[in-house]
């Protein structure tokens, strides 16, 4: 488990009360014990489908079992609190735990722990809530626990170094190697933070209400805004600010012929749309080339989708401009799927890096010479970025760079060699944005 200082509020040489530290734990089925709050018991599920069955977090909240909006809703933001935040938990928690509990009971105690330090949830109702979701022979053992970390309060947080424990040690490292030790740290201190709701809009839509315009256009609303409860929604997408850049720096005009590879959900295919071009939308998921229909449909936009492998996919006739956004370990997005850090292992890094680099080859092919080509990925690590730029030459492609003017509101993520490198401490004052990675080019 992760190292940690002196418990805070615990006698040193005490057990504290109702821990049973010299006998194993008593094994029971896992979930939530009946009659538990249900947004709690949500929490629970959600955990135990990323960490325990490796699930996606999203994956997990469509598979939930039916419960009211709201319970689905503060169980998603209770999860996600943990996952972002479990180095910080497991250290708080691993002084009182000898043996490694049932899998229900250490998503109790990181509930509750999240619940009293992280969420300003009142301690009574923090407690209370996370002994009802265990069986009743831990419900002592779970009630002596967080009552202590109740009565040390904000101190159980001190002598923790958060960024390194709450980030995984192959990224911590990976991050230190790609931006230096301030970088690292920067980034790990802005993947702890919620991602705010970022929308773009439709030409002439107006700005929602509470929402602040960015540099680039996009509309920001505060971190836990729901989507699905604004008005208007054929006015605007969500779209994190970063991931609007590489459909921008592709500079599609009116009547070009364009392909959007890897296209859902389509936030980049609508960009492309609305600029003027003729675009093919290419996603090889079937559930996500619905999701991308719909959307589509809903902002009332019209583009040809296909529902294929875009690296075996063809156009009829090549094609002016293709912007692939590959599929990534999505390291960049952590903010906002703090599921990801939790799920992705350098093996993931190793299996994608390969399809990424058929894909830059089959998108080089679909165009005519002079043709612009984007690649973009939402992930920090390097080989799946700057990595591929020696890819792209053996495929043809020279190198467009692109200027600071181009971006005079986001010079410093525009790298020496004129490529775009995005990170989550980037506009951090404004809330930050997505990590990514956009190279340019121009078919020789």
């Amino acid at each position: 488990m992760p190292p940690t200082g002196k418990p805070a509020g615990r006698t040193p040489g005490r057990r504290p009360a109702g821990l049973h530290r010299d006998r194993a734990p008593v094994r029971h089925p896992s979930g939530p014990a009946p009659g538990a709050n249900p947004a709690r018991a949500a929490a629970m599920l959600l955990l135990q489908a990323v960490l325990d069955r490796r699930q996606g977090l999203e994956d997990a909240l469509d598979a939930l079992p039916a419960r009211e909006p709201r319970d689905r809703a503060s169980g998603h933001r209770i999860a996600a609190a943990v996952l972002r935040r479990l180095g910080t938990l497991d250290a708080i928690l691993e002084p009182y735990l000898k043996r490694e509990p049932p899998s229900e009971v250490r998503e109790a105690l990181r509930i509750g722990v999240a619940e009293l330090l992280l969420l300003g949830t009142p301690p009574h109702a923090a407690v209370s809530a996370a002994v009802d979701l265990v069986p009743k022979p831990f419900a002592g053992l779970v009630n002596a626990v967080l009552r202590r970390i109740a009565q040390a309060g904000e101190s159980a947080l001190e002598g923790i170094d958060a960024d390194r424990i709450d980030t995984p040690a192959w990224l911590w490292t990976a991050w230190h190697g790609a931006y230096g030790a301030e970088g690292a740290r920067a980034i790990a201190t802005a993947l702890r933070q919620p991602a705010p709701l970022d929308l773009s809009l439709m030409p002439g839509s107006p700005v929602p209400e509470g929402a602040i315009l960015l540099p680039n256009g996009s509309a920001r609303l505060p971190a836990g805004t729901r989507f699905s409860d604004l008005p208007g929604q054929e006015g605007f997408w969500a779209q994190d600010v970063a991931a609007t850049l590489p459909a921008r720096l592709l500079a599609v005009r009116p009547g070009e012929r364009v392909a959007d590879l890897c296209a859902a959900p389509g936030g980049k295919t609508a960009q492309l749309i609305v600029a003027g071009a003729q675009v093919t939308a290419v996603e090889k998921d079937a559930r996500r080339c619905e999701r991308l229909r719909e959307n589509l449909a809903r902002l009332g936009l019209t583009a040809e989708v296909v529902l294929a492998d875009a690296a075996g996919w063809r156009p009829p006739a090549p094609l002016d401009a293709v912007l692939l956004d590959a599929p990534c370990t999505a390291t960049g997005t952590i903010r906002r799927h703090p599921d990801v850090a939790r799920l992705k292992r350098p093996t993931d890094l190793a299996n994608l890096v390969p399809i990424q680099a058929r894909l830059l080859a089959a998108g080089a092919a679909m165009l005519r010479p002079g043709g612009r080509l984007v690649y973009a990925v939402c992930s920090l690590q390097p080989e799946e970025g700057e990595g591929h730029l020696r890819t792209a030459a053996e495929c043809g492609l020279l190198p467009d760079p692109i200027r600071e003017e181009e971006m005079p509101w986001l010079e410093e993520a525009i790298t020496a060699g004129g490529n775009l490198r995005t990170r989550p401490d980037y506009w951090g004052e404004q809330g930050g944005m997505d990590g990514f990675f956009a190279a340019r080019f121009i078919k020789a």
